[in-house]
């Protein structure tokens, strides 16, 4: 079982609130949906530090706030360290072509945005209405597993508005 983070990059503007997307750039994978910068843990790397890792070489972005990074703890013991978060969701596939669980984080960034990053492509940011726009019309498709990150993160922003009116 491979372990992901994933990215959910968002900003405040004027016009509204906006995300980054991104595409993957593997010519063998075949058709290439959008996706949210992240990627695999490496054997013993934190959860936190793959997040800044994947993050800057996707997206040329360096990562100024994890949210709940407040709350992170990690224990010691002779041999051990372990390290507890909490992310903003987390997701186990259940079925499909990997097996792999991962946790998404809500981040906040700063730089310039690289259009092409490593192994990725048109990354960009986006408004958030507009890309619900966009999935509710079927003009844009995520990968397998970032679509319920995505669904996920826009069904939150719905109930939290509900919560506020």
């Amino acid at each position: 079982m491979f372990v992901n983070v994933r990215a959910i990059i968002t900003r405040q503007t004027p016009e509204g609130r906006e995300i980054i997307i991104q595409k993957r750039d593997k010519p063998y994978e075949g058709s290439i949906p959008y996706e949210l910068p992240g990627g695999q843990v490496e054997e013993y790397e934190s959860l936190y530090d793959a997040l800044v890792r994947e993050v800057k070489e996707e997206t040329g972005l360096e990562v100024t706030l994890i949210k709940g990074q407040e709350d992170r703890i990690i224990t010691k013991e002779e041999n051990s360290a372990v390290e507890a978060v909490t992310p903003f969701c987390v997701y186990q596939t259940l079925h499909g072509p990997v097996d792999s669980m991962g946790a998404y984080f809500l981040c906040e960034v700063k730089g310039e945005i690289l259009s092409d990053g490593d192994a990725t492509k048109e990354v960009q940011w986006i408004k958030v209405e507009e890309l619900r726009r966009r999935l509710e019309k079927g003009v844009i498709q995520f990968s397998w597993v970032d679509n319920s990150g995505i669904t996920y993160y826009l069904r939150s922003l719905e109930l939290n508005e509900d919560a506020t009116d």
